[in-house]
């Protein structure tokens, strides 16, 4: 049974990282298949009443665009800038660097929701997924209120309602050169 019942959510994507192992380059902004991989995350979230990007301004129709304070500052500080955007009850929250993600991914997590807790996916060696997840937001503002640490699975563990497992698409990140490669080739194959 889910909790999320088809309330309107918020998708926060997290783009505007260092990317120190691909040499500092704007990852997000990487093309799989002649498309930015953080569009094609916005358009895995087309459902979500708000895209919220964390990052640079960026060619994506409908979203709004804020920069954590600095920018650079980590993951956290990320949420929290884009978490005041969002003005619906649930959060998808979505890294900008997979290539491959889908609505379908995303329809899963939420209709794996429970009450006041978040689904976060796991990967084939059942790993949480940190930045492919889904969240009750008033849950997520008031555990952020109190954090002070700086890892999103510090914040976010204590919120998980369930584990859901999804296929390889659906959290396959571009960290590397080799990572972006495969992704490029599987694109065009």
């Amino acid at each position: 049974m889910t909790a999320y019942g088809g309330d309107v959510f918020d998708a926060v994507i997290l783009a505007g990282g260092r990317a120190e192992r691909l040499g500092g380059v704007d990852k997000p902004g990487l093309e799989v298949g002649g498309t930015p991989m953080v569009g094609n995350v916005a358009a895995a979230a087309r459902e979500a009443g708000r895209v919220v990007v964390v990052g640079p301004a960026r060619a994506i129709p409908g979203a709004v665009f804020v920069r954590e304070d600095p920018p650079g500052a980590g993951p956290v500080p990320a949420l929290r800038a884009g978490l005041a955007e969002v003005t619906a009850p649930w959060v998808v929250l979505l890294a900008g660097d997979l290539p491959f993600l889908a609505p379908s991914h995303l329809s899963t997590l939420l209709a794996h929701t429970v009450a006041g807790r978040g689904a976060v996916a796991v990967d084939g060696e059942g790993r949480e997924q940190w930045l492919l997840g889904v969240w009750e937001a008033a849950g997520l503002r008031e555990a952020l209120a109190a954090y002070e640490g700086r890892s999103l699975r510090g914040l976010l563990a204590p919120l998980v309602g369930r584990r859901v497992p999804l296929p390889r698409q659906a959290w396959f990140d571009c960290d590397t050169r080799d990572d972006l490669e495969e992704a490029r080739n599987e694109r065009a194959g």
